[in-house]
């Protein structure tokens, strides 16, 4: 006589179904054999072919072998009509009480987390969202083509378009300046574009290569360089034009790290085998740009360089900065004949090492507009009360913002009312 298991909670062909451990109750041709003492006795149940089952039912006889209590639960398995209400009211025979779930938690699905960074601000932003959260710039901005003529909202697909215009706007500003002796000098060189954080970090250094790049793609796509600035060409500044502006201790610190593959002087501020290289051309080209327009071959001029500088001291670098590009043109203008020099500094940040440079030199009138936050902002110098030492008071003045989001009428009242006054 056949045999069939009985697992209640999935319905099949009719028959209530339910997988009850080996080891527990089963039902024989003579009755019902489990662990509970109403039931019989211990020995677990099997088929007419010797295969276990959890709980097996006789088809022909079970009716007349089993308990009262239990009988009208069987049979209404076998009809498939079992229902949770008969497993509750027979719960003493169901509850499967070897099984402990106390320490069941849910399976947990693998989400992976979409993570990228602006190409412009650096900006972590999560998400499959394309435009960054706080700048606004395209995922796939063209901003290293382009530099700012690259659409910040869409990607780099109308770069062409963009460059077909910009090429027919330069060829007709070409003709209006041919004649003008006003000149502009432009000075970069690629091999500063060498130094860079060696380290992978979770986040891309703020201070990085390709904030030169974009800065350059935006000269390149306007045709002013190359094009129609006149370029000045990069060298490396000398050790005694360094020993101008730093200690000597300083400068062989900076020179030690040609040696090394990877080091920092502070946290934020990185070296490689090619940072002082990079530092002593930046520092040599914005001496020989300031000497060139005070010597009157151009007019103005723009030095695109890295690493930069205004945090530098006398005897330490920070800040992402190794010498003190602005100190060095400074000291290089004075040498070429000038008498007085204005450094009008506008980051966000005060620039320190400009300020310590030159607080007792009243050659040198230093401004900066900057978030100071009384003194909580980075790096923390640069209150209206920092005004120059030892004879030289008034040769600093220093315009400190209370807070940041400072927008451009700040600016611009700021300049009319105190920088253009000063200078």
């Amino acid at each position: 006589m056949g045999s069939e298991t009985i697992k209640t909670g999935r319905l099949a062909n009719g028959e209530a179904q339910k997988s009850v451990h080996k080891e527990r109750r089963g039902l024989s041709s003579n009755g019902m054999n489990g662990k509970h003492e109403n039931l019989g006795s211990n020995r677990a149940g099997t088929s007419s072919s010797g295969e276990d089952y959890d709980l097996m039912m006789n088809t022909g006889d079970v009716d007349g072998n089993l308990d009262g209590d239990v009988e009208p639960v069987f049979r209404k398995a076998r009809q498939g009509d079992l229902t949770f209400q008969d497993i509750h009211d027979n719960r003493d025979f169901f509850d499967e009480d070897d099984e402990d779930d106390s320490d069941w938690e849910p399976v947990q699905k693998h989400v992976e987390l979409i993570k990228w960074f602006c190409v412009n601000c650096t900006m972590v932003n999560l998400g499959d969202g394309v435009i960054c959260d706080l700048c606004g710039e395209h995922k796939d901005s063209g901003i290293l083509r382009l530099g700012c003529f690259a659409s910040p909202s869409s990607q780099d697909a109308g770069c062409s378009e963009v460059e077909s215009e910009m090429k027919g706007k330069n060829k007709e500003m070409h003709s209006q300046l041919s004649a003008s002796n006003s000149l502009t000098a432009i000075g970069f060189d690629e091999r500063m574009l060498l130094h860079s954080e060696v380290q992978m970090k979770s986040h891309p250094h703020p201070e990085r290569s390709d904030r030169l790049r974009a800065i350059a793609a935006s000269l390149a796509t306007a045709g002013l360089f190359p094009g129609r600035c006149y370029p000045i060409s990069a060298r490396e500044i000398t050790r005694e034009e360094l020993q101008m502006v730093h200690s000597l201790e300083h400068i062989q610190d900076v020179e030690l790290t040609s040696h090394i593959f990877s080091s920092y002087f502070t946290p934020d501020t990185y070296a490689n085998e090619h940072s002082a290289c990079a530092a002593r051309l930046a520092a040599g080209l914005c001496a020989d740009l300031a000497s060139t327009i005070f010597s009157g071959w151009v007019k103005n001029g723009f030095a695109m360089v890295r690493p930069p500088g205004h945090h530098a001291g006398v005897r330490e670098a920070m800040g992402f900065c190794l010498h003190n590009n602005a100190a060095v043109a400074a000291l290089a203008a004075q040498a070429a004949g000038a008498k007085k020099v204005l450094i009008v500094d506008w980051d966000v940040h005060h620039g320190n090492g400009t300020q310590e440079i030159f607080d007792q030199n009243k050659s040198v009138l230093y401004i900066s507009l900057h978030r100071h936050e009384g003194g909580k902002f980075y790096p923390g110098t640069g209150s209206a009360n920092e005004v120059g030492r030892n004879g030289a008071e008034g040769s600093c003045v220093n315009i400190p913002w209370s807070r940041g989001g400072v927008g451009d009428n700040d600016y611009i009242f700021a300049f009319q009312n105190l920088v253009l006054p000063i200078g």
